[in-house]
Formats: structure tokens, C-alpha cells, sequence
């Protein structure tokens, strides 16, 4: 009886052994892709850790590493020097890297996911401001490499107001919701679901504001997309339809319940505000994802037209050393068709 028992633990524990070692096997076959964020672990990442978690990206032989970033300029150097496969930056700033680095590494938009550009102008009420007109004379505060200021060209002749006609002041970025809330300064540019939540932090509601997004004043600007080097893109080109599939599946699952995907944020980064996360991102979503573009185009895509526009637009703004093509900055060729696109819920329900 002990020789029967030993020998059946024996066939037990060599199937089980077999069965690890193809495991192991299956998984070594996996396309690795390492992911860079723009930011940290925020609300609107919801979608890249829930495709992570639920396991959409191994279910298309991907092993996908994804890390938080400290900028679109950081995402887009280090996909460029190697160090990342894909990346999540914004648009603009590829637009200024591909103008200034002709020669340098191909990076493409592969997938956008901020329909318009988050930039906005967050203006004090109590100075009389209720229109870009209203701006002449004022003070606005930001960063050097926001977007709000480096477009404010862009924005200044969308409403008519000379670009000249406002004083601005270059300010760490953890200081400008501060300068506006003490009234040192009568406005500043930042991202919509940043500011905005970073003003009502420090006391400053939304009542007391004028909030003039970029997108719904005159300014055509794309936001972040996914991003990946062509060098990577044209060795993997499934690893890249696959990654775009998966994140495509997420995101309409994130739109479908934004509360609910919170959780794989949380799980990344337990130390995290639930509530505010959870706003943040119904604010990305009601402000530059779910836009009527992305309801005509599906999800990810662009209109080329408007891109070619929005391209010229930068390198003006930027002041560019050349204009990058539009083929050059983003290519459709990964995308999920359309239809598996159209992941928008209807707004009458």
C-alpha cells in the first residue's frame, strides 16, 4: 500500500511539475512590454492597471509592466532612448520632440485617449474675469512646460486677445493653485481634473471661478495618447494591436463604471483619496475622453484634418524648428476596428 501511495505521489508531483515548466514556458513566450505613465497613479490611469489586473494584456501574450511617470516629456525621452516599449504623454509634446529630433528615434501616436487637449485657464471671479477678454492686463501663473502656457497663443487668437496683452509668471507647480487661492496672481493654466481639484483642496470652489477649458474655447489640441517606438512597433506589431485591444476592452469597462474601476488604482497605490481619484476621473472622462470627435470616430482615433491642423498650430505656438507629418506623430494601423471602438454608452440613459 505505501509502495502504491509513493508511487502515485510520484506521477502527482511530476504532472504537477510538468504543468509548472509549461506555465513558465507560456509565460516566457510573452511579448514584453514596459509602460511608462505621464504621471502618478491617478484616477484616469484606472484603465492601464485594471487591463493589468484582470489579466486582458497576458490574454494577448503580453507580460506588460506599467510604472507612474513624472511628465509627458519624461514618458515620450525614455520610450525614445529604449528604456520603455510604450508610453502614455501628451501629443503636443511629441509633436516638439519629433520637430527636434528629426533624425532621432521614431515614437508614434498610436491610440489617443484624450480626445482634446486637459488645458484650461482657472481665472479668479472676484477680479472681474468672465470671458478670455476679460484676461488684458491680468496675471496668470504656471509652469514653463504646461501646456496652457506654452499654447496660450493658440488660445489668445481662438478668442481674440492679444497674446501680450497678459503678464505671466513662471511658478513651481506645486505653488500655482496657492498664488491664485491667496490672490496673488488673478489666474493660471492647468489641467482641468488637476486644478480644478487641487483649487477646492486649498478652499477655492468652483463657484468662485471662471474655468475656460481649452477645448471648449476655440483650441483644436489633442491630448495624451498611447505611444510606442516604431523600432519596437514594427518588430511587434501584434504585441502592439494586442496592447491597444486590451486597454480598448478597459477603458469601455472604465467608462461603464468609473467607481468600480478605482479599485485597481487602489490597489496599485493604496494611499490614495477613493473620492477624489474617483472624481478625477469622471472629470477626465466628461471633459476629454467621452467627447462628441471620439463618439463619431470610436475611441482612440483621430480626424486627420484636424490633426494636420492641430500639428501646425504647435509648431507656430512652440516656435518649432519644422512641422512635423501627421503620419510621423500618429498612425492608425494598431487600432481595434471601429466598431470595437464605439464604446460609448448612450447619454439619454
Amino acid at each position: 500500500m505505501s509502495r502504491y501511495l509513493s508511487r502515485s505521489t510520484g506521477l502527482l508531483v511530476g504532472a504537477l511539475g510538468l504543468s509548472l515548466i509549461g506555465a513558465s514556458l507560456a509565460q516566457a513566450d510573452d511579448t514584453r512590454i514596459r509602460f511608462q505613465l505621464d504621471w502618478r497613479f491617478e484616477g484616469p490611469s484606472a484603465p492601464f492597471l485594471m487591463a493589468v489586473e484582470r489579466g486582458y494584456f497576458a490574454e494577448e501574450g503580453l507580460d506588460v509592466q506599467i510604472d507612474s511617470g513624472s511628465g509627458s516629456a519624461g514618458a515620450i525621452n525614455r520610450v525614445a532612448s529604449g528604456a520603455y516599449e510604450m508610453g502614455f504623454g501628451d501629443l503636443n509634446a511629441l509633436v516638439e520632440f519629433l520637430a527636434e529630433n528629426p533624425d532621432g528615434p521614431g515614437i508614434q501616436g498610436v491610440y489617443v485617449v484624450y480626445d482634446g487637449s486637459p488645458a484650461s485657464v482657472f481665472a479668479r471671479k472676484d477680479r472681474d474675469i468672465e470671458s478670455p477678454a476679460d484676461l488684458a492686463g491680468k496675471a496668470i501663473a504656471a509652469p514653463a512646460f504646461d501646456t496652457g502656457y506654452r499654447a496660450w497663443g493658440i488660445f489668445a487668437a481662438a478668442n481674440e486677445l492679444d497674446a501680450d496683452d497678459v503678464e505671466w509668471q513662471n511658478v513651481d507647480p506645486t505653488l500655482r493653485e496657492t498664488l491664485l487661492v491667496r490672490g496673488d496672481v488673478d489666474a493660471i493654466t492647468g489641467f482641468y481634473f488637476t486644478s480644478l481639484l487641487n483649487l477646492e483642496g486649498r478652499g477655492m470652489g468652483e463657484e468662485e471661478l471662471t474655468i475656460m477649458p481649452f477645448p471648449e474655447y476655440g483650441v483644436p489640441l489633442y491630448g495624451n495618447a498611447i505611444i510606442a517606438s516604431e523600432a519596437f512597433s514594427e518588430e511587434n506589431p501584434e504585441a502592439v494591436k494586442g496592447f491597444l485591444r486590451a486597454f480598448n476592452r478597459a477603458l469601455e469597462e472604465t467608462l461603464a463604471d468609473p467607481d468600480g474601476a478605482i479599485d485597481y488604482v487602489y490597489n496599485r497605490d493604496s494611499l490614495i483619496d477613493r473620492e477624489m481619484e474617483t472624481r478625477r476621473l469622471r472629470l477626465a472622462i466628461d471633459s476629454v475622453i467621452d467627447t462628441e470627435d471620439a463618439r463619431g470616430n470610436g475611441a482612440g482615433a483621430v480626424d486627420e484634418e484636424r490633426l494636420r491642423n492641430a500639428i501646425q498650430l504647435v509648431a507656430d505656438a512652440y516656435e518649432l524648428p519644422s512641422v512635423p507629418e501627421p503620419e510621423r506623430v500618429f498612425t492608425s494601423r494598431f487600432l481595434p476596428p471601429q466598431d470595437e471602438r464605439m464604446i460609448f454608452a448612450d447619454r439619454s440613459e
